[in-house]
């Protein structure tokens, strides 16, 4: 008989799977024990194996794709079985995206009941090309911006309207800015009012022959981003005179240099000619009444009567200046970036770190550490030791130790509980390629030096394999980071909760130290505890490090 397969819950804290990767495809036969598939979960990348034989009769989840914990991935059965009914009675639904000619079979059904449907279906889409309007819509005026303010309207509807004609002031988030329809036309719909806000490409105002239905181009707006004929340009308000007035000398010499902030002229064309450094007052507007457009700023060619005329004075303070004034070339450069999907594993670091510092008051005490001792020590013990020992391995047993005497730092803060853990159990954070595991070092106050880095190696090996299990990564009391193989002088961690405190361990660095009232050479490490202050006051973590300190500075004393 057929059996569904399940999205497996692999570790505490997992509440969905990626499917990574499927070892078979439909019609395989598989026996128990086989690999099925490789499943991605908030922790590591495992294999999943089949408990059962039959044939592979149904993949419910592409690979690469999200499952939630319990939902069928799956069915093995015998060849040519009929499994849908299987599908349905165990909540097939919930892996139906991989098989979406399924949920297409059950939509008329559904629809059915569904009184508003009919509704919905009686307003098609109106094909509104053929419509002499255009729609202009809130523009994406700064990268930040979700909605503008309209400030205020510089026309009414029925008003006639150029193509360069500023419609409205628009106040963003970031400053105040000028709306321009670009539309020849009447304006025949405004749809916002002064001092409403719209969000970014909502329908503003509509600009067309006069007399036209307008209705049919709101029923068809859903809201989506305006296509190429009904794109709305911006142009910045002119909030700067200041800085203007510092450019436009330079670039007028040839011209005026009359202040021409009343010669009436469209927004672009003012701005084209502030780019270009061309006085207004120089330029004969083409519009009626003498307006400036683009067209008359563009055609516009500066004479050299103003610069001959120039009083010798002027030209000889001018002078100076120019020569002084240093012209660098133009650079471009391209701006590129890259996406790439997050993890489950980087997506349970975010939402476990967040929860920790946003929950956990975090404070931190950091102490300095003389690893001369600890240094000759190492060297003697790595002649005879089965397994080469790290300075690593000699701050976890010290911790361990340490852990012993003060039961305080070993604690879980549980809500409405404090737990005062009597066993010490070590997490040891490994970085590997797709963010940070920790696996757990189990009673490490009782190993030895060298069982404790035998663990910690065939951990990190495990780890980088992908082959760590969720128990081997679960129940520390506390945990250490260690990044003194990168060089870190010093660094603060977040608390891995429930623990009540972390170790941040840095490199050791040879600096000069005081001893017996002479400064020498010396090997210092520093060490920062990160202490959740629910759990763990100043004096008791201080405390912690100073055994931590005495036990590192004599390796022999956590021999005993």
């Amino acid at each position: 008989m057929a059996e569904v397969v399940k999205m497996p819950k692999m570790s505490d804290t997992m509440t969905e799977g990626v499917l990574a990767k499927w070892h078979k495809k439909v019609g395989d036969k598989v026996k128990s024990g086989d690999v099925l598939a490789e499943i991605e979960t908030d922790k590591a990348t495992m294999d999943f194996e089949s408990y059962q034989d039959g044939t592979l009769l149904y993949v419910g989840v592409q690979e690469g794709s999200a499952v939630p914990v319990d939902a069928v991935i799956a069915v093995l059965g015998k060849e040519g079985e009929d499994y849908k009914a299987l599908l349905d009675g165990a909540g097939g639904a919930e892996a139906a995206p991989a098989k979406p000619e399924e949920k297409n079979e059950e939509k008329p059904a559904a629809a059915e009941d569904n009184k508003p449907a009919p509704a919905e279906a009686a307003k098609p889409k109106v094909d509104t090309a053929s419509i002499p309007a255009t729609v202009i819509r809130m523009p994406l005026l700064s990268d930040t911006m979700t909605e503008g303010t309209i400030e205020k309207w510089n026309f009414k509807v029925g008003d006639k309207v150029k193509s360069d004609d500023s419609l409205a002031d628009v106040a963003t988030d970031k400053a105040t800015m000028e709306v321009v329809g670009y539309e020849e036309g009447t304006l025949l719909y405004i749809g916002v009012k002064e001092g409403e806000a719209a969000k970014v490409n909502d329908i503003i105002a509509i600009v067309g022959k006069e007399g036209t239905d307008i209705q049919p181009l709101l029923d068809n707006d859903g809201g989506a981003g305006a296509s190429e004929e009904t794109t709305v340009t911006h142009e910045a308000k002119e909030e700067a005179p200041a800085a203007a007035a510092e450019a436009a000398p330079a670039a007028t010499s040839a011209g005026s240099t009359a202040d021409d902030s009343r010669v009436k002229a469209s927004p672009l064309a003012r701005k084209i000619a502030k780019e270009k450094g061309i006085n207004l007052n120089d330029v004969k507007g083409s519009a009626d009444g003498g307006r400036i457009i683009k067209k008359d700023v563009e055609e516009f060619t500066p004479s050299a009567k103003p610069a001959e005329t120039a009083k010798p004075q002027e030209q000889a303070a001018s002078a100076p200046a120019e020569k002084a004034s240093v012209i660098l070339p133009a650079y471009t450069g391209e701006e590129k970036f890259t996406e790439r999907n997050v993890t489950q594993m980087r997506k349970a670091i975010s939402r476990r770190l967040s929860e920790s510092l946003f929950t956990a008051p975090h404070f931190y005490v950091t102490m300095s550490i003389d690893m001369d001792q600890a240094i000759a020590a190492r060297n003697k013990m790595n002649e005879v030791a089965p397994v080469k020992i790290s300075f690593n391995d000699f701050v976890v047993k010290a911790v361990a130790v340490s852990l012993k005497q003060h039961p305080a730092i070993n604690s879980s803060f549980l809500g409405d509980k404090i737990r005062a853990n009597e066993h010490v159990h070590i997490g040891v954070a490994v970085a590997v390629d797709e963010g940070l595991l920790v696996p757990v070092i189990k009673f490490a106050d009782g190993k030895s030096l060298s069982h404790i880095s035998q663990e910690v190696k065939e951990f990190a090996g495990k780890a980088k394999a992908k082959k760590l299990q969720p128990a081997e990564m679960e129940g520390s009391t506390f945990t250490i980071s260690n990044l003194g193989m990168f060089g870190v002088d010093e660094f603060t961690a977040i608390i891995n909760t429930p623990n009540a405190c972390i170790l941040a361990v840095s490199g050791i660095a040879q600096v000069p130290v005081v001893k017996n009232g002479a400064v020498v050479p010396g090997n210092v490490m520093k060490v920062t505890l990160s202490c959740d202050h629910r759990v763990v006051d100043g004096a008791t973590g201080a405390a912690f490090l100073q055994t931590l300190k005495s036990l590192l500075e004599e390796p022999v004393r956590m021999m005993i």
